[in-house]
């Protein structure tokens, strides 16, 4: 177990954004936090990596935990010139070897003399994912990485980040709005809105009544994509939905 809470809940001043949430975290797994917006996500990831303090529960970690975190925005100054390599060493510095390496399991080898303001969209997220991984994380927490991409840059970006649980062995958890995307990169769905509203399989959940409820479908609307994307894996399992 690399991350484990239980009843846990936060409160940023008088407004409670996380009650009673009972998770885990496996090594080598990938699990998916969807909600709409407000629903806490965010929250969430950095709770679990200690920037938010909760207010009730308990938050357990593996000892001497790793975890690398790619953020949903990065500001960096256009007039500011600053290679890729440069952008890798900080705020310490790393080998030429570990950024290559990052670099190439992140998908974009060689890009180390490249300008920063220089990298398309998608390039600049596979950066800030190879900065994550320099670290050798045991987990990868990944907070909407793929906002501002197209479709194609996004499905290209998820099926990176299933090679790099592949070759890496880490355990990923990401945040997405796209589980029509994620379906096929994905092993668990958490389903978020305060608190955990539904868990399961993405074939189950995409298909259960709470997923629709929350974010306002009809069956229908979702039925295309189903079919589309459930023709794979883990047809024993099932989905746990926990109702308030």
């Amino acid at each position: 177990m690399l991350i484990e809470c239980n009843k846990l809940s936060v409160s940023l001043g008088k407004r409670q954004i996380l009650s009673n949430i009972n998770l885990s975290i496996e090594a080598g797994e990938i699990v998916t936090v969807i909600g709409p917006n407000g629903s806490g996500k965010t929250t969430l990831f950095k709770t679990l990596i200690g920037a938010v303090k909760p207010s009730n529960g308990t938050l357990d970690k593996k000892a001497n935990l790793r975890i690398g975190y790619v953020p949903q925005k990065l500001y960096i100054d256009s007039t500011f010139p600053m290679t890729v390599k440069r952008f890798m060493n900080l705020p310490k510095g790393a080998s030429k070897q570990a950024i290559a390496d990052a670099l190439t399991h992140a998908g974009v080898a060689g890009l180390d003399q490249q300008q920063v303001m220089d990298l398309s969209g998608g390039q600049f997220q596979r950066v800030l994912l190879a900065r994550a991984l320099l670290g050798s994380p045991d987990i990868l927490l990944l907070d909407e990485a793929t906002q501002g991409l197209d479709h194609r840059g996004s499905a290209d970006f998820y099926r990176q980040i299933s090679h790099i649980r592949k070759t890496l062995g880490c355990a990923i958890m990401m945040i997405s709005h796209e589980l029509h995307v994620v379906m096929r990169q994905t092993d668990r769905v958490i389903c978020l809105n305060g608190h955990i509203c539904c868990e399961g399989l993405p074939e189950k959940v995409v298909d259960s009544p709470e997923y629709h409820a929350l974010f306002g479908l009809h069956k229908e609307d979702e039925a295309a994509l189903y079919l589309h994307q459930n023709h794979h894996k883990h047809q024993h399992e099932g989905a746990v939905c926990n109702v308030r």
